[in-house]
């Protein structure tokens, strides 16, 4: 199966954070039209709040992972939704903290800005806890119509420290859920 390639970003701050992130990785590779491509490993990161980082929130631990997916962005986009709910997304503060948040990244060379849905991710570009562990997955990473992975974590003053190595959050197939 060929299609776009996907970046997506995975965020969780509360509850079994290492549990959540690795059962959503399994979700995501079992999506209708997803092949899974690559896992990187976690990465923990302060809590970013919509007034800047909020050192005394619980703090997050990250991933990136990549999927080529043959379905359209609105239909990912649905598909994330409905993971972040059964794992316990409660979307009552914005930006706050979460039991598991997905990102579509990239999605191709698509770029899409509406009401829905902003490709490639308007903050990625900024956010060390997206840009360390897709570096991880892809030397050459690209955001698109904003330059290499690794020039945009050079400016961003790193504070994103590894958790895990891959393996963590990709079990082996078959791994009870």
């Amino acid at each position: 199966m060929t299609g776009d390639r996907v970046v997506l970003a995975l965020g969780s701050n509360l509850g079994d954070r290492e549990t959540t992130l690795a059962s959503a990785v399994r979700d995501l590779a079992d999506l209708p039209g997803a092949t899974l491509v690559a896992v990187s490993p976690s990465y923990e990161s302060a809590a970013v709040k919509l007034d800047g980082v909020d050192e005394r929130a619980p703090r997050y631990l990250n991933a990136v992972l990549t999927i080529d997916y043959t379905g359209d962005a609105y239909a990912l986009l649905d598909a994330v939704n409905a993971i972040e709910a059964e794992h316990g997304r409660v979307r009552a503060e914005r930006w706050g903290d979460r039991t598991l948040d997905i990102d579509i990244i990239a999605f191709g060379q698509l770029s899409i800005d509406d009401a829905r849905l902003t490709v490639p991710h308007p903050r990625a570009a900024e956010r060390d806890f997206v840009l360390a562990p897709w570096l991880d997955l892809d030397e050459q990473a690209t955001v698109p119509g904003r330059g290499l992975v690794r020039d945009l974590l050079a400016a961003t003053g790193q504070t994103v420290r590894r958790a895990t190595d891959a393996a963590t959050l990709h079990p082996a197939p078959g791994t009870p859920r």
